[in-house]
């Protein structure tokens, strides 16, 4: 691998691409440590410090994990990379109910430029709305409970409007400079962000963990590799089904007769139901603060069984989001007609499968067979942190560098870019990273 590296960065096209990514990289970390105006930066210290040390829950952890802790810091970049990841799932699963989206999906590139327009005014829409939100409670002081330090000192509308015109270009120009990496760089730009952003609380979360103790320590470190191995065990998994192709006649050419394989993934979504599962827990907490109420039976439920990430409903609740989201996604996203329609369009069929429906029906009853081990996957390693909250000292799952939606998408985006990689190395005949 250290040969792979080494020619990639001797390669001066790609060692361009790959400097590109890493400045990029590293313009969107500056941002994130730099405060939105009007905010007290030395208040929003001391009230993360008793955050940590009360180990209390956030109704944004999710959203402050994706922005690499840029949220609760209510920097230039705080909404992060969220607001582009909900407006892509957003147009994704309108392509299925709306038809002039699907018949843009179909168009090839004119109609895909077409929908990422659309995905983007989404994204400035969800942007502004997310950061109203998050304006409201750090000025009614609900951000950070058990602090009463004021975030915001000078609260008036002028302020306030400010602090959310300024979060809401921040998520712009992250949005812009993804595109970038995307275009001029290496892998995807809006993943490398995300894995960034995960990348830069390790080291924190790290030294919490060391705090136990050494032994303790040892241990995380020993069952995080392990997870990171079953990980890229499971990510790595396919369902190979054997596809022929008959022989025909064009012109006076003879093409097909050749033969290959439709791959399906074991974790068909990917980490998409881990996100919609933990969006949807929150969203109690969020509509209970936002109302203002204070005790009660609604709130002290939401606290004790939603919000707790070690309560058993909590954890059951979570898994069973999974499941469901992972299907749901799984259907609308794979069409076995269309793949059937397709491959008999191609003269292709599966040895021992009718085309057409027969084709489709085997399809579908293959996609489920492996969406159910795949859902649970996701399950399992989006609640194991959820065991080790006493040990790492922190009150959200999110935060365990090593389970959860953190190694999710670092494994993911990490072998997506090697093979990205990998792919141009093998361009140049060279050796990828991956043999």
């Amino acid at each position: 691998m250290l040969s792979a590296l080494r020619s990639a960065l001797t390669t001066p096209d790609l060692r361009k691409k790959i400097l590109f990514t890493l400045g990029i990289v590293a313009v969107y970390r500056l941002g994130a440590m730099i405060p939105s105006p009007g905010v007290s930066y030395p208040n929003i210290q001391q009230c993360l410090d008793q955050v940590e040390q009360s180990d209390n829950s956030s109704v944004y952890s999710l959203i402050n994990l994706f922005s690499g802790g840029a949220l609760l810091q209510l920097s230039i970049f705080a909404l992060g990379i969220m607001p582009y990841i909900t407006a892509s799932i957003i147009v994704q699963l309108l392509t299925v109910v709306i038809p002039r989206f699907e018949q843009l999906k179909k168009e090839g590139q004119s109609g895909q430029n077409k929908l990422t327009q659309y995905t983007r005014y989404l994204t400035i829409a969800l942007a502004i709305l997310q950061a109203t939100g998050i304006v409201a409670l750090a000025d009614r002081g609900q951000l950070f409970a058990n602090c009463s330090l004021p975030v915001i000192p000078e609260s008036t509308i002028w302020q306030l409007s400010v602090i959310v015109i300024v979060m809401t270009a921040g998520t712009a120009i992250i949005m812009w400079l993804g595109e970038q990496v995307t275009e001029r760089g290496i892998g995807n730009g809006m993943s490398l962000l995300i894995f960034a952003s995960i990348a830069a609380r390790i080291p924190a979360e790290g030294a919490n963990i060391l705090q136990q103790g050494g032994l303790v320590f040892a241990g995380i470190c020993f069952f995080g590799l392990a997870i990171i191995a079953s990980v890229v065990f499971v990510e790595q998994g396919q369902r190979r089904i054997p596809v022929q192709y008959a022989k025909r006649m064009v012109g006076r050419r003879m093409y097909g007769g050749t033969s290959t394989y439709l791959p399906l993934k074991v974790n068909q979504a990917g980490v998409i139901p881990v996100i919609f599962g933990s969006s949807l827990l929150y969203l109690p907490d969020l509509v209970s603060r936002l109302a203002g109420t204070s005790g009660g039976g609604f709130q002290q439920f939401v606290q004790t069984y939603l919000v707790d990430q070690s309560s058993w409903v909590h954890i059951l609740l979570y898994i069973a989001l999974i499941i469901f989201f992972t299907y749901f996604y799984v259907g609308i996203t794979f069409n076995p007609e269309e793949r059937a329609d397709e491959m008999k369009k191609f003269g292709g069929f599966i040895p021992g499968i009718r085309p057409g429906r027969p084709t489709a029906e085997y399809l579908q009853f293959v996609l489920s067979r492996i969406t159910l081990p795949g859902s649970l996957y996701l399950g399992i390693v989006a609640v194991l942190p959820n065991f080790f909250l006493g040990i790492t000292g922190s009150g959200q799952n999110q935060n365990f560098p090593f389970g959860g939606t953190a190694v999710l998408i670092m494994v993911g985006v990490g072998l997506d870019t090697v093979k990205q990689i990998e792919s141009q190395l093998m361009q140049r005949k060279y050796d990828g990273f991956l043999r």
